[in-house]
């Protein structure tokens, strides 16, 4: 395993328990458990996008402020929603934090999940042309979003104003961007779309199919299938996977209040709702040593090169970067981690 981050869902509400009681206090916390987690030799600090909901929903202010508080850690989205973005806008939003955080932006973007709203991308203006779904359109923007950061032109230069007619990028433009952007994939047919495409692939707890196989199995089927499509397509370099997990090594009492009854967990079958069933993946919680014993037998986690922990953000930072040093000591090892060296 190369590198080891956190995904926080930025959940807030004013209800017994949490510590996360506003949204002021969720993007202040966000900001406060990256910088612990860049303290801790983390490599990775990412955030949820969720719209209609007491969650993160507008990433680029909440990353640009990690940007400024952090100099190492690398910092993303997993995922924004590509449905509700006007794309040339976003590739503006995405270029600045890029250039404010020195080229650490790993963007996350697909279609999305199952949300509250009706149609919540209808209410932001976005609309799917005739005959083209909401996973058509999110695919649209997508393309147009990673030309605009590639610096291709989007619009017309005015004669007038220019004294010429070409066509005209968004600016500023970052360096590398376009090479950092990945597609949340829950099935193996959109991992081979995105490995066609170039884009890395970013596979969570969920998969919106199932086979009969445990999780972990079908999930490395997943990233064989984008790896293989990512080749044939005959994209240089290599390709990244992520895979989100959520690990709880039972340390204190606190801790087992909070989770031992999670002990044992596993996969599940269910419906989000739509077509055919869906598979979610197991939690790890337990003594540090079988969890460390359990997640390095994980057939994704194996497979893939960073590791995202799902955190319970409405815990607070103090909790959550117990959680974190509980994992980087008791757990990551067995997985080939090491800490970064301290900037």
């Amino acid at each position: 395993m190369k590198r080891i981050g956190f995904l926080s869902f930025g959940h807030y509400q004013p209800v017994p328990g949490s510590r996360t009681r506003t949204a002021a206090d969720a993007l202040v916390q966000t900001v406060e458990l990256a910088e612990g987690a860049e303290e801790l030799g983390l490599d990775g600090a990412y955030v949820r996008v969720h719209h209609f909901a007491r969650q993160q929903a507008a990433p680029f202010p909440v990353l640009a402020a990690m940007a400024a508080r952090t100099s190492r850690i690398e910092l993303g989205t997993g995922v924004i929603d590509m449905r509700y973005e006007s794309p040339l806008h976003m590739a503006e939003e995405a270029a600045q934090v890029d250039l404010l955080s020195g080229g650490r932006l790993q963007l996350g973007v697909s279609r999305g999940s199952p949300e509250p709203a009706l149609d919540g991308p209808a209410a932001f203006g976005h609309v799917p042309a005739e005959g083209e779904s909401g996973a058509d359109m999110a695919r649209r923007h997508t393309e147009l979003f990673r030309r605009a950061i590639a610096g291709a032109g989007v619009a017309r230069s005015d004669p007038r104003m220019t004294g010429r007619s070409v066509a005209l990028p968004v600016l500023p433009q970052a360096p590398g961007l376009a090479d950092r952007v990945w597609w949340g994939s829950g099935t193996r047919a959109t991992a081979r779309w995105a490995g066609e495409q170039g884009m890395h692939l970013m596979s969570s707890t969920l998969l919106t199919e199932d086979t009969g196989v445990p999780f972990d199995e079908l999930q490395a089927e997943q990233i064989a299938i984008f790896r293989q499509a990512w080749s044939q397509a005959g994209h240089p370099g290599e390709p990244r996977v992520s895979v989100s997990r959520s690990v709880m090594p039972l340390v204190t009492d606190e801790d087992r209040a909070y989770f031992g009854g999670e002990v044992g967990s596993t996969d599940q079958v269910g419906s989000l709702g739509e077509p055919g069933p869906a598979r979610f993946g197991r939690s790890y919680v337990g003594e540090p040593d079988r969890v460390a014993e359990d997640l390095a037998k994980d057939a994704a986690v194996r497979e893939a090169d960073t590791l995202l922990l799902t955190v319970p953000n409405a815990l607070g930072v103090e909790y959550n970067l117990h959680l974190l040093e509980s994992v980087a000591r008791h757990v990551a090892p067995a997985l080939g981690w090491s800490p970064a060296p301290r900037s």
